[in-house]
Order: structure tokens, then sequence, then C-alpha cells
């Protein structure tokens, strides 16, 4: 699971975007939390303090118990988990990290790290005293197999995914790794598609269609959700190696797939016919950065204006998504947009409670989020107040049809000066992760406001089939001058009405070709260092968001090599930063500001606060930067601004 941390809520950074160097202040964590608490409110779920509530799995019984499954391998029973004193009663133990959690026919199911488990109570004393296996599947022994699951289909089947093991990449070591499998509830298994990577949320809509989110890493630009048949490969080859077995629905074979094609998913999947193109593209370090689970608003209103819509988790970021999703041509696709942040840890599991109000149950022991608690559980409660928001972007052939849940003042809404639209996508590559490329500028040729206010349909050149579509609103009001609790959107554009883009296309609107100097960020050693460094350094990287040193001291006005070796599974860079207890969190917050243009800049905002620099790392991989220690004298600070990254990994560089 891709994991960040805690960032800043104290700062108003004022910052340059991407729509015409036009400048506008971006709000601070605390800010916009405050603004949606009026909306969506948390609540806490006390925990008992020796309760190490480090949630895999929720479910709720038929008496409206609350079922938990930990990482810690045990299963607790919540009576009375919506009032101020929920009673903890421990109904399982000595289970293998169950990620998952499902209950019915008066059972739980989960799935653990090698076996999807049937839980039951036969003699009614409120602990489980029958462990039955259903499946079991092989294991590794690697750290990163996490097994995630089950989810039931109509029918009673059961919906398993496998995480890909990691030795320097995602790797299928056993069988079944990178697949999601179908379970019978007597036993009999069916493998459906492969291709995932780290498949922690997954669900199933009314419609009986199946989608999946991921985290990105190797082949995996950025968070998406992909919609998932019988047959699909979704991108990541390493489970391709078992599609040999005469039970794999697909033939495709890892070595088919180019490790560096210089194409993105869309343009590749025209080559391979079973490579699915995501449904949904959550954009790195703006729409999180390790999704995690689905779930669908099915509460008639209950939960607010946006009924039938999914809300999707993230780990890393401690937040909520909401997607509103379409179907066009016979094809998937929609809108993502923020939704709620704030939450106490990092969020793994989401589930309705019978009020309509949503239980969340979060971790992040090894997986830290901006949430500073390594665990928790809360409930998010509508408070009855309806936000103003973009409440769906749908497809046009030639623009997007925009409703609001409030009708829009008519003067502001019908101003095309009032939208900035960029388009962008992701290499499909066997690197980890992508900056975002092919970036280009779309232009609002017209704005019509329907009569009610509660629509505008929005005439665009520019537009790209393949590419996500960030939309974002600038001035507009609802009618009694409330403005826009969120104004962003992301469409991920696959297809259009009728089969054929018919939105002119904008000539020299390409961003592409950036050829970004970054003067603090040196990677030879200076010509005038004719005797070289005074003093080499070797800095690398743990698990758990750190550094694998907490200080190095150095003289000052003395010459300087850092080796910066990233043996984690993720993306770091090494930032030295001005003294100051609050420059990290500073600085922090500016990377994650920096929105679009953050890869190509490295997430290093330009500031006074940055003294050095190397760039963004690969995992496995290592950089050599040269420096002059400062003058003065002081505790300056080594950090990651890989976004939020800065809140723990962080280390003191003392000059002496």
């Amino acid at each position: 699971m891709i994991i960040i941390q805690k960032i800043s809520k104290r700062y108003l950074l004022l910052i340059c975007l991407w729509s015409g160097g036009q400048l506008t202040f971006a709000q601070t964590s605390a800010d916009i939390q405050a603004k949606e608490s009026k909306y969506y409110k948390i609540v806490d779920v006390p925990i008992p303090g020796d309760v190490v509530l480090e949630v895999g799995g929720l479910a709720l019984t038929d008496n409206d118990q609350l079922g938990v499954s930990t990482r810690r391998g045990e299963v607790w029973l919540i009576d009375k988990p919506y009032g101020s004193r929920p009673v903890y009663r421990k109904f399982a133990h000595g289970l293998h990290e169950a990620l998952g959690l499902g209950y019915k026919d008066k059972g739980f199911y989960l799935a653990q790290r090698g076996e999807l488990t049937r839980l039951e109570d036969n003699d009614g004393d409120g602990k489980a005293d029958l462990y039955k296996t259903i499946y079991a599947w092989p294991l590794s022994g690697n750290y990163h197999d996490y097994s995630y699951g089950p989810k039931f289909m109509a029918n009673g089947d059961m919906l398993v995914t496998l995480n890909l093991g990691w030795i320097g990449y995602g790797a299928s070591l056993v069988k079944w790794r990178g697949w999601m499998l179908k379970i019978t509830p007597e036993g009999d298994m069916t493998p459906i598609a492969t291709g995932l990577r780290s498949p922690a949320g997954f669900g199933v809509n009314d419609q009986g269609d199946i989608f999946y989110t991921e985290n990105q890493g190797d082949w995996v630009g950025s968070g998406r959700m992909t919609h998932l048949e019988s047959g699909d490969f979704a991108g990541n080859p390493a489970g391709l190696r078992w599609t040999d077995d005469p039970k794999s629905p697909l033939t495709l074979k890892p070595e088919e797939i180019e490790e560096e094609s210089g194409l993105s998913l869309y343009e590749y999947a025209k080559q391979i016919p079973a490579l699915k193109t995501p449904a949904i593209w959550f954009p790195h370090t703006i729409l999180g950065i390790s999704t995690s689970d689905i779930l669908i608003d099915n509460n008639a209103g209950k939960f607010g204006p946006f009924e039938g819509q999914m809300l999707i988790g993230d780990q890393g970021h401690s937040k909520i998504m909401r997607v509103f999703m379409e179907k066009v041509n016979g094809v998937y696709q929609g809108a993502a947009f923020p939704f709620r942040e704030g939450f106490s840890s990092g969020i793994l599991r989401m589930i309705w409670g019978s009020d309509a109000s949503m239980f969340v149950g979060m971790t992040s022991r090894g997986w830290a989020s901006t949430g500073k608690e390594v665990y928790g559980l809360q409930r998010l409660v509508w408070t009855g107040k309806t936000p103003f928001e973009i409440k769906t972007i749908k497809a046009l052939s030639d623009g997007f049809a925009l409703e609001f849940t409030k009708p829009v003042n008519r003067e502001a809404a019908g101003k095309p000066s009032s939208y900035k639209l960029a388009t962008f996508t992701y290499h499909y590559h066997n690197t980890y992760g992508s900056p975002i490329v092919d970036q280009q500028k779309a232009m609002v040729h017209k704005a019509e406001v329907s009569e009610d206010g509660l629509s505008v349909k929005l005439t665009i050149h520019g537009m790209r089939l393949g590419f996500i579509h960030q939309l974002k609103i600038f001035g507009v009001k609802s009618r009694t001058g409330e403005s826009l609790l969120h104004d962003t959107g992301y469409y991920t554009l696959n297809e259009v009405p009728g089969g054929v883009l018919k939105s002119p296309q904008l000539a020299g609107a390409s961003n592409s070709g950036k050829n970004l100097k970054q003067p603090k960020r040196v990677t030879e050693i200076p010509a005038t260092w004719m005797d070289g460094p005074d003093k080499k350094l070797v800095v690398g990287t743990k698990p758990g968001l750190k550094f694998d040193v907490t200080e190095l001291e150095v003289e000052r006005n003395s010459r300087v090599e850092i080796t910066f070796n990233n043996n984690d599974d993720m993306l770091h860079n090494l930032v030295i930063v001005q003294p100051g207890p609050d420059s990290p969190d500073k600085v922090g917050e500016m990377a994650v500001a920096l929105g679009l243009e953050g890869p190509d800049l490295n997430y290093v905002p330009d500031t006074d606060l940055v003294l050095f620099h190397t760039g963004i790392l690969q995992p496995e991989t290592t950089e050599k930067i040269y420096f002059q220690v400062p003058k003065r004298r002081g505790e300056y600070w080594i950090v990651c601004t890989f976004p939020g990254h800065s809140y723990t990994m962080r280390a003191k560089l003392i000059v002496k």
C-alpha cells in the first residue's frame, strides 16, 4: 500500500496555478475540514485502551452489532456502536492479518493471508467456535502478500483479491497473486481477472458490475478505479505468469507486454485487447495517493444529495473522494471530486450503518497517513445541510454537462472565463508511478445555463479521448451567494456519446517538453572542488516513512556529498531546509500546492526555505548531491517533500 504523512494545517499559501498564470489562494487542510464539517460530521467511536483496533474489515450482523477484523488477527463484536458507550467483545483470535470482513447466514467470512475463512458461534456464547477454511491459496512469506475481502455477489458467491509481493518491484511469487478470485460458499474457485497490483478496495454495484481500486506503483502511473470483467487484464503483468492454468480466463503472457512502450495505458490498450482502461483516474497527490475501499451511496437521500454515487477511501491522505460514474457506449467512466478529509488515521474500510451514517475503519502502522493515530474507528454523519457542489459531470461529444446541487447565479455561471480546463495523462510502463505527461490546456468556448440554474452545458475546444480532464470553476456561486465547497473535478474521458469526438483541437496548447532547471539540485561535483568533498554522507530509508538516520553533523561552510539511497518500495526525495520547527511543515504544504506541476519540479517548491535537494527517486535507486554547508550554525532539516511525507520523514542536519 502506498503511504503518505501529515500535512500542516496552519499555513495559507499564495501559489501560481496552471490556469494561465492566474494567482489564487490555496486553502489549508484546516480550512477545508472546517467547511466540510458543516455538512458531514466526523464522530469518534470510542475504543477501549486495551484494544488495538487496527481495522482490516467491517461488517454489521443481523442484530446491528459491528464486526471488526484487525491486522492483529482478531475479530471484535461491538454492541451499541452508534452511541458514546459501545461494548467490545472479542469474537475470534489467532488469525493472520484479516484485511476484510463479511457477514452472511449468521457467520463471518474473512480473507486471511492464506485463505478465505468462515467463523461461526454455534453455542451462542458470543465467541467463534468454528474456524472453517472455505478456500486456501499458497503463501510466499513476502511481507507484501496481502489478501483482501470478501465482497458478496448477488448469488452469494464471494470475491477476494490477492496483492502482489514486493522484491524491488511487484511480483506474483506464488499462484494467483495479482488476481481477483470468485469463490462459492462450498469452496469452488474461479479466477476472474489479473493485472492487479495492490487491490485493497473493490465492490459490486446494483447492476452486478465489479470495480476495484489500484495504488500507484510499477505499471501504475497513478491511483485509479477499473471495471473488471472475466478475462480482463488490469495492467500489471506479474500475475500473467499463471495464465497457463486451465482455469485462467486469459491466455496473455507477461512477455507480450512491453516494459517501455512510450504510450499511455489508454493508447497501449488498443494493441492488447485484454488490457482494461481505467474508468476513473485519481490524480496522484491531488486526489489521494493510496485508494482503498469503495462504498456506493444507496441510502435514498439519507446521506445527502449524492444517491447512487461512489465514495472512495484513501489510506494515505485519510480522506474520502466522491465519484460520479456513467456508462457511455457501454464503457464506464466519470468524474472524481474531493469529498471529506480529516479522519484520524488511514482509511481502509467503510460500511453503512443502519442509520445511514458511515462507519470508517482505519490503520496506519507501516502505512503512515495524514491522520496521526495508528488506528481508529469513526462515523461520518450527514448534518442534514446540503453543500453547494458540482453534483455530476457528464460527457458530451463537444463538451461536458454539469449539474449542481443548488441553482447557480446565472451571470457568473454563464461566463466561459469562469471555467478552466487542463488535460493530462500518465505513462504506462514498468517504472514505479509516472509523472503527469502530455499536459495541455483546453478552452471553454461557451457556457449555457439551464432555466432552473441547476445545470450548465460547456462547449469545449481541446477535449481528448484517453485523458484526464481537470475542470476548475472560478467565482461561480449559488443564487443565495454560497461558494462551491469543492471547485474542481477530474473527468476520465474514454468515450463520448455517438462515438465521435466533435471538440475542435487547440493549436499550441501543449505544455509538454518542459526543461525545468532546479539550481538547488547539484548532481555533479563542482569543478571548483579540486580536492573533492570535505565529508561524504549516506542517507537511506526504512519502513514507516523514515530516513535511516535521525541526525547528521557537518562543519559550517564545509563541502558535502550526500548519497541518498531510496531502498523503500515507494517514491522519495531528500530536501535540506532552513532551521525552524515549522520549516518541514511549510515546505511540505507548499509541495502539495504544486498540483499538476509537482512531478516536473520533483515536488520541491521554489522557496528560500529550501537549500538543496535531490530529485524524486524511484524505489531501489540512488542519487548523489553536492552542496556547501551554510555559514550559520544551527539545526537544519533533512526532509522528504513527496506530498505529505514531511511530517515523519525528516532528520536533523546539525551545523557546528
